[in-house]
């Protein structure tokens, strides 16, 4: 419709503003600061970051543009009860501060999956390393994709213009400025994402004379819906799936995904990379803080005509940007600032993607092999590492843009790998006699049982009891109706059932939450690996707990994997040095060594 507004040169302006700011960054870190003389300093940035970059940075990965669009049409469509995720965060960051960090923190790994094989065996170093590239892979395409596709249907800014143009810039600032350039530059993006956010609730509550009124509406549409304690593990959003399940799929991304856990044990000191987390957390929130506000302001203004229904726009995540060229059409350059606001969000997730990608590559796949190679060497192929899968990534774009909605099927399949992987650490860290039989057998189970759940789920979507989507009006349009091409799932279509047709688990088993799918692979991963270990008879490897580590000082890699080969060559594992209560021995831990130390040298 040409009543909307459409964008103007000041909009490209502001948005190619924010790519050259984010380039001069990699530039500026590409040669200060004694360039990139180490792999080290390449993927781990000298392990020398302080706390506030490294939580911002935290924060801006978590927050890709699937969420400056997605979270606020989530409210406008279910409801505010997505703020107990606040709750999550919470939990998220506790556990993987206080279990997950200490153990990385110790070993001084640059890969998680190097703990797997400190822990267990290589062949499961192997396997977590591998599920992590084709996972990776698959979310960044999906991640520059979707949001450059609603923000071109919307506002006509130039799809494969942006694309490109954001890919090319991710690759470059991380192939020049290594981990610190992605660090720096997620910073001034969480600064943009903020600031495109601020726009849209500022205005909208110009626009609506109020936050009162904004609040009222939204409570008697029925979105302010907190509080939902219904126990039915079947029900999408409930306190419970939300707290548990939410817990569980954010801690696989938080505790265990090497693009979080990177940046944090690349802190200067065990109290940095804690603080960093804690922080991190009150980003976290302010982003919800938004995202809630958006997707209420989206109700109040659209309550007597849902964009949506009325076919103005084909898709949720589009409903953001239309509200923007709504509301945001007489300021020259601000419907720019939220576009670049969205593509900081791709940007700050697809960096750490690939510096992530690089790290593990080139850490599990090339070091182990090619031990003459030298440090110089190894950060030139880090760089070359990092080209590559920046192409990777955009070519990935592309595929989506050909395989749209199948390649989202393949992501959350993939997406299933998290849970069992969760469980695989958590069973190294928390269970001193699993042993790498039982860790294989449990990972695999875990992973057979999440994509059987998972696939059922894509087949058989679940129905709107379950759901429960609010009621949306359209009694006060007066709009003929957008052409838009809408993005359907082919699953769905190829599988086109009739209530009739669906089997008896579809509306059971297969209509389980997707916040449950982590926890159950997280549950099978650690129950089978418990049992197996117990039937196959103790490890003779070196229990790596997280007691042990906390009340044992050898801090620097060499020392610990010397120690693991002298206890291999015992017949019988080696007890727990600890006491058994973790708080305990944290305690002594804190007190006794991180004042004097950082990263294992004595200052």
């Amino acid at each position: 419709s040409d009543s909307m507004g459409r964008f103007t040169v000041w909009d490209y302006v502001v948005f190619a503003a924010m790519l050259l700011v984010s380039a001069a960054i990699g530039v500026y870190y590409a040669f200060v600061g004694g360039a990139q003389k180490t792999s080290d300093d390449f993927l781990m940035g000298g392990r020398s970051m302080t706390a506030v970059p490294v939580a911002l940075s935290l924060t801006a990965s978590f927050m890709s543009a699937v969420t400056v669009l997605g979270t606020p049409a989530e409210i406008y469509r279910y409801g505010a009860i997505f703020c107990i995720f606040a709750i999550t965060y919470g939990l998220v960051v506790l556990c993987s501060a206080e279990i997950f960090l200490p153990v990385f923190y110790k070993l001084g790994v640059t890969s998680t999956y190097e703990y797997l094989e400190l822990r267990f065996n290589k062949y499961l170093r192997l396997c977590g390393t591998v599920l992590f590239i084709i996972q990776t892979t698959l979310y960044t395409g999906i991640v520059i994709y979707a949001p450059a596709l609603a923000l071109n249907q919307v506002t006509g800014f130039d799809l494969w213009g942006a694309v490109v143009a954001t890919g090319v810039v991710c690759t470059f600032y991380c192939t020049l400025g290594g981990l610190k350039a992605v660090v720096w530059t997620d910073v001034f993006q969480v600064g943009i994402m903020i600031a495109g956010f601020s726009a849209v609730i500022i205005r909208a509550v110009v626009v609506q004379e109020g936050i009162g009124r904004i609040v009222n509406d939204s409570y008697y549409g029925g979105r302010l819906n907190f509080w939902d304690f219904n126990p039915n593990p079947l029900q999408r959003h409930t306190f419970w799936t939300i707290v548990i399940g939410g817990t569980f799929t954010w801690t696989s991304i938080y505790g265990v995904n090497q693009s979080q856990v990177q940046r944090y044990i690349a802190c200067k000191s065990r109290f940095h990379a804690k603080l960093s987390l804690y922080i991190n957390l009150l980003g976290l929130w302010a982003i919800l803080v938004c995202a809630t506000l958006c997707g209420l302001a989206l109700y109040s203004i659209y309550k007597d005509c849902d964009p949506w229904t009325a076919k103005q726009v084909s898709a949720l995540d589009q409903l953001m940007p239309y509200l923007v060229l709504d509301i945001l059409r007489d300021f020259p350059g601000v419907p720019g600032l939220f576009v670049a606001s969205a593509y900081s969000g791709t940007l700050s997730t697809v960096s750490s993607s690939i510096n992530a990608l690089a790290a593990v590559t080139v850490e599990d796949l090339i070091r182990p092999y090619f031990r003459s190679l030298s440090e110089k060497k190894l950060s030139w192929i880090s760089m070359g590492m990092s080209l590559f899968y920046g192409g990777v990534c955009i070519a990935m774009a592309g595929v989506a843009s050909l395989l749209g909605a199948l390649l989202q099927v393949a992501l959350s399949i993939f997406g299933m790998v998290g849970g069992p992987l969760l469980g695989l650490f958590a069973l190294g860290i928390l269970c001193s006699f699993a042993n790498g039989i039982g860790a294989f057998v449990g990972l695999v189970s875990g992973f057979v049982i999440s994509l059987w759940v998972g696939i059922g789920s894509q087949i058989y979507p679940s129905l709107p009891e379950r759901t429960k989507p609010l009621y949306l009006s359209t009694a006060g349009c007066n709009i003929t109706s957008g052409n838009f091409t809408s993005t359907e799932n082919p699953l769905t279509t190829v599988f086109s059932t009739t209530t009739a047709e669906r089997p008896a688990l579809a509306d059971s088993w297969y209509s389980l939450s997707y916040l449950y799918f982590s926890t159950l692979g997280t549950l099978i991963t650690v129950i089978v690996g418990i049992i197996v270990s117990l039937l196959t008879g103790t490890s003779s490897r070196v229990v790596i707990k997280c007691e042990d580590f906390l009340s044992n000082f050898s801090r620097s890699k060499s020392e610990i994997v010397k120690k693991v080969e002298v206890l291999n060559r015992k017949p019988f594992t080696m007890a727990a040095e600890g006491t058994d209560n973790p708080a305990f021995s944290h305690i002594e831990m804190d007190v006794a060594s991180d004042n004097d130390k950082v990263n294992g040298l004595h200052i």
